[in-house]
């Protein structure tokens, strides 16, 4: 299992629900927290290292939350804007503007339903992730203009992507 990197298809695809957490599953879980660790992430969801289905870790200080089927039920009024990176797109931070608040619902491993209310760098992390589920990266929550100015680190990101050549250094991101 590795970092599936910009611009590969799956990263612009949106994840399927998991209709029964299973054993294949959660063996999957591991795996994710190890290169997730090995990265210096403080996130990862499914796209990321080449699964459709919608699952999602978030760090938690010491310890590594995973979620299933994650849902953002309600975002809060207040905006905050923030660097961002992610380890889909090594070596890139941009400012990302996004509410300082969610209401997300989610299971756990055993399928039990959560409510959980984030706030700050935790809500930030929810909402970064969730939205690799949905196929969006933080470059699809920027400025056309920011984007073109990006232009050239995208491209060389790309040519570093797990669709060929050298692996890309990584920097710590979600």
């Amino acid at each position: 299992m590795e970092i599936v990197k910009y611009p590969h298809p799956l990263l612009s695809k949106k994840a399927r629900e998991i209709p029964e957490i299973t054993k294949e599953i959660l063996k999957l879980v591991p795996a994710m927290v190890k290169i997730m660790d090995e990265h210096e992430g403080i996130g990862l969801a499914g796209p990321q290292v080449g699964r459709q289905e919608r699952m999602i870790i978030v760090k938690d200080g010491e310890n590594n939350l995973v979620f299933f089927n994650p849902k953002i039920l309600k975002h809060g009024k207040e905006q905050g804007t923030e660097e961002e990176g992610c380890l889909s797109l090594p070596g890139l931070f941009v400012k990302v503007r996004r509410p300082l608040e969610v209401e997300v619902v989610a299971q756990d491993a055993k399928g039990q339903v959560l409510h959980i209310e984030a706030e700050g760098l935790a809500a930030r992390i929810f909402q970064h992730e969730i939205d690799h589920l949905q196929g969006k990266l933080i470059i699809n929550r920027i400025s056309p203009f920011l984007r073109l100015k990006l232009r050239k680190q995208l491209k060389e990101i790309a040519k570093t992507s797990s669709h060929g050549h050298k692996a890309a250094a990584s920097q710590p991101s979600a």
